[in-house]
């Protein structure tokens, strides 16, 4: 179940993941993934490359004039007969939702996926209200009744083996439930087809919205989208403000990408075109359709040069496929609603750095998941900008590492960034390192640089270029004078060491 947190650990929830999850994300990201190299390969490395760059122009495009068409967007969906709210934050939202709601004397309510309800906690306020609320998405009803979060943007229940689904389907929904995924889905099948017909209000985001002709765009592989939006009397779509595309030719470029990254499909099962309520000619549709645009903490991102690109993202899920760090720990260690690497630049805006600053750190910088975005979003480039942010502050928040850290992380900009300090300390290190030192490896560092020997050895100090360099040359690149200055810095730590043991031999005699 989704919620607002306060605090994010990930290096604490690392430690709590299921041994069997892992395996279960790297069967199922690599799956996606070799699904998507057949049919890049297929479309031809160039031109998916000129795709991709035709992607990133609209993209950007789009959240650089969003006044002009978020304003387009109403006028269209206001003249096909739909009503359009503004939300400024979750909490809005979610009083837009449960005022129509009480419209409507709404009592029971089917959701399509929809990360945008996930990110303002919906659920939950539509069950305090008093309304049954049920997710149609088969992840996201396999996640519901868990009741747990979504752990991919695309596969909710990723991480959950089929032998899992159907203990919980025992469990639950009582029975018997084979572990076979035809036999599960038509269990869910059979439980969800009498809430789309007993339904008074259906919930969906939004994949797209088209300014042009106020267009709502859903992409699915499951029926339930389609049924959630034309069976109950009323329709509620959520979207952020980002969503927003130019016109129906960008919308293709953006249908190519989407599909393609996802899943490695040419084209998703369902892709559906929602423009207003049921018109008097049409015999299926809702009788109101309402459109919420959700800011959130969007327009405050855009306002930043650099990490503004995160509002590029068309939710893939592609670079959490390719993530090292996604498919070792799962998208629960992340901490809410948005995970990978998508998450690690995404969480930390929308909740600010107090909250999740641990995220932008929660990578190796492989730079897998720049390279295999579909609209290019820089994603390594971002994270180093939120650490910088963690650590030094910015215009947007003030920094939020300890006081340990940025003491750690000043001393190390001035050591590397001063030729001579540097020099000094590869004189120093090998020998100051001799204590901790096991082999090649330092097994156990003091904090703050604990925080690395906790999960992995760190490799021991040796300088062996510089000694290839001066046994090779005969010309030594440190000079002589800060030679003797490294000598004379290591006699007196000798000496202090000697002084304080006998100074604590004489105590204990005493």
């Amino acid at each position: 179940m989704a919620h607002t947190p306060t605090h994010i650990d990930f290096r604490a929830n690392v430690q709590h993941v299921p041994p069997q999850m892992p395996p279960s994300v790297q069967k199922a990201t690599a799956k996606f993934l070799g699904n998507r190299a057949g049919l890049v390969d297929l479309y031809g490395p160039d031109n998916w490359e000129v795709l991709r760059e035709a992607g990133h122009e609209i993209r950007l495009h789009a959240i650089h004039h969003l006044d002009h068409y978020l304003t387009q967007l109403e006028e269209q969906v206001t003249q096909a007969g739909g009503h359009v709210h503004w939300a400024r934050d979750a909490t809005a939202a979610r009083s837009i939702v449960l005022q129509i709601a009480r419209e409507h004397n709404v009592k029971r309510v089917v959701k399509a996926k929809s990360m945008a309800s996930e990110e303002i906690n919906l659920n939950h306020a539509l069950e305090e209200a008093g309304i049954q609320t049920l997710e149609t998405d088969l992840g996201e009803y396999i996640v519901q009744l868990a009741g747990e979060m979504p752990s991919h943007i695309i596969v909710p229940a990723v991480h959950l083996t089929k032998e899992g689904i159907a203990d919980l389907f025992h469990d639950k929904l009582g029975g018997d439930a084979p572990a076979e995924p035809t036999a599960l889905t038509a269990i869910a099948r059979a439980r969800l087809r009498e809430e789309f017909l007993a339904a008074d209000m259906g919930l969906s985001g939004a994949n797209f919205m088209v300014a042009e002709t106020g267009t709502i765009v859903l992409v699915t592989n499951e029926g339930n989208g389609r049924m959630c939006t034309t069976l109950p009397p009323v329709h509620v779509a959520i979207a952020g403000i980002d969503k927003v595309v130019p016109d129906m030719p960008s919308l293709s470029v953006l249908l190519k990408l989407l599909a393609r990254s996802a899943t490695g499909q040419k084209i998703s099962t369902y892709t559906s075109f929602i423009h207003g309520p049921r018109q008097s000619t049409e015999e299926n549709g809702p009788q109101e359709f309402h459109l919420i645009l959700l800011d959130n903490g969007r327009t405050r991102i855009l306002k930043d040069e650099v990490a503004r690109e995160t509002m590029l993202c068309i939710r893939c899920g592609a670079c959490l496929n390719v993530c090292p760090v996604y498919n070792h720990v799962g998208g629960h260690a992340y901490g809410w609603v948005y995970s990978g690497p998508i998450g690690s630049i995404l969480s930390p805006q929308l909740l600010g750095t107090a909250v999740a600053a641990d995220l932008p750190f929660a990578s190796s910088l492989c730079g897998a998941c720049g390279d295999v975005c579909p609209v290019k979003i820089p994603l390594p480039k971002i994270l180093l900008h939120l650490r910088q942010r963690v650590v030094e502050g910015d215009q947007v928040e003030a920094a939020t590492a300890s006081p340990v850290i940025q003491a750690g992380v000043s001393a190390g900009t001035l050591a590397l960034g001063t030729p001579w300090l540097y020099q000094l300390g590869t004189l120093l290190l090998p020998l100051v390192q001799k204590p901790l030192q096991r082999g090649a490896w330092l097994p156990n560092l003091p904090p703050p640089i604990n925080r690395w020997t906790m999960v992995r050895p760190f490799p021991a100090f040796g300088a062996d270029f510089r000694a290839w360099w001066n046994k090779r040359t005969g010309k030594p690149l440190t000079p002589k004078w800060l030679r003797n200055a490294a000598l004379i810095a290591i006699t007196i730590e000798v000496g202090l060491a000697i002084a304080w043991l006998l100074t604590r031999k004489r105590g204990d005699k005493k």
